[in-house]
């Protein structure tokens, strides 16, 4: 496994994806990620996509590289095991989750147990109320925007979920640096309301209201404010052309062979096509040449032509075309490896995104069997012997694999 953090342990009591996602991230890059589930697993155990055997392809894309315990956390003694682990000495002390705080799992009682523990806490609103994704999205702006007008469109990605995740995960190393340099503890609070509202904010669209009284407009596919816009093939594929910068302008006029042609908007509508204002203002009348000339030709006819030439643009593909045409979805990238999961089988799996010269990228591990690791942790970790650890078992207080 990446060597990176391998001083850090971290407890995990977490569901969905923002939180998930952060403790794999940590995982990737070697932390001891030691995943509570309540025994018989949590309320995303069974989560879509699953196999025909109903083993959820989410649950182990999310949790790959972590260690797993199943814990009664509905008993007192439940939540005083994840205490004790949460506050054990050594290199842990920090606990991550986005569920409402248990009795003796909120941040005073680990403190009390534990003066330097790092508490990182995900919650849907600022106030403490229930969000998701799909609820904050709603609320971004972005669905309205989404499309080309009319009802709103709240995709599909999780974005918010995704970008609370890495937040949390730059949050942990962060108040864990502070710790290794002060000795200080704290508890880190996320919104996930928040985490939106900074990233429309840093987007530059509360200002461009404020400032400007607009607001980006409903335009499809369209880029706002430069040129990029999505044309048909003759094949019946589609692809997107961008021409952000002065060069890519430039490339495009030449690989398609309308220099000419596109040259005449910029007088006839007397804007400057070497600006993105001026393309953006334009669009229409350089998207209607650029549709004929793809619509002539194939997809791979497309490719030839910007092969090298300096041009920014992308095929759309499905899921299918991604998973069996992309080379790069593939173990041919160093990210991806094939990795027999238990519980589903071998499939191709993603490691973490990221290249460390210090550390060689090692191919991605399994997410474990639910409650494999129940017994190594209390005895790794808590130093309990077997026949306490039976005593566990048998008052239903701690499970292992397949109970």
């Amino acid at each position: 496994m990446n060597r990176l953090l391998q001083d850090l342990r971290i407890v995990e009591i977490s569901a969905f994806v923002a939180a998930p996602l952060g403790g794999m991230t940590m995982a990737q890059m070697g932390a001891e990620v030691i995943r509570i589930d309540p025994i018989g697993g949590g309320i995303y155990f069974a989560r879509w996509p699953v196999t025909q055997d109903g083993a959820s392809l989410y649950w182990a894309g999310l949790n790959k590289g972590k260690r797993s315990l199943t814990l009664a956390l509905d008993k007192p003694e439940g939540r005083e095991i994840a205490r004790a682990l949460v506050a054990a000495p050594g290199p842990g002390g920090i606990l991550l989750t986005n569920l409402p705080p248990l009795r003796g799992l909120d941040y005073a009682s680990l403190k009390a147990a534990r003066a330097d523990v790092i508490m990182l806490r995900l919650v849907g609103n600022r106030d403490g109320s229930a969000a998701v994704d799909y609820t904050v999205n709603a609320a971004s702006g972005f669905p309205l925007v989404t499309g080309s007008g009319g009802a709103p469109v709240n995709h599909v990605l999780p974005a918010w979920d995704i970008a609370a995740g890495l937040y949390l995960a730059t949050g942990l190393l962060a108040a864990e640096r502070h710790r290794s340099r002060t000795g200080e503890g704290q508890e880190v609070v996320a919104a996930l309301a928040d985490v939106m509202l900074a990233t429309v904010g840093n987007l530059g669209y509360v200002g461009d209201l404020q400032v400007n009284g607009t607001a980006r407009p409903a335009i499809g596919n369209d880029l706002y404010g430069s040129f990029g816009r999505d044309f048909a093939t003759s094949d019946g594929r589609r692809v997107m052309i961008i021409a952000l910068t002065p060069r890519q302008w430039r490339a495009l006029n030449q690989a398609t062979g309308l220099a000419d042609r596109l040259a005449m908007i910029g007088p006839m509508m007397g804007v400057d096509l070497d600006t993105e204002a001026g393309r953006y203002e334009a669009r229409d009348a350089i998207a209607a040449l650029l549709a004929r000339w793809c619509a002539a030709r194939s997809l791979g006819e497309i490719r030839e032509a910007f092969a090298g030439a300096g041009v920014l643009w992308g095929h759309f593909q499905d899921f299918h075309q991604l998973v069996h045409d992309d080379p790069h979805c593939s173990e041919a990238n160093p990210l991806f490896a094939m990795v027999d999961q238990p519980g589903i089988g071998r499939y191709l799996m993603p490691g973490l995104p990221l290249e460390f010269s210090a550390a060689p990228r090692l191919p991605p591990r399994p997410a474990p069997v639910l409650g494999e690791h129940t017994d190594a942790v209390l005895a790794e970790v808590l130093g309990l012997s077997a026949a306490e650890i039976g005593r566990l078992h048998d008052g239903r207080i701690v499970a292992g694999p397949g109970r």
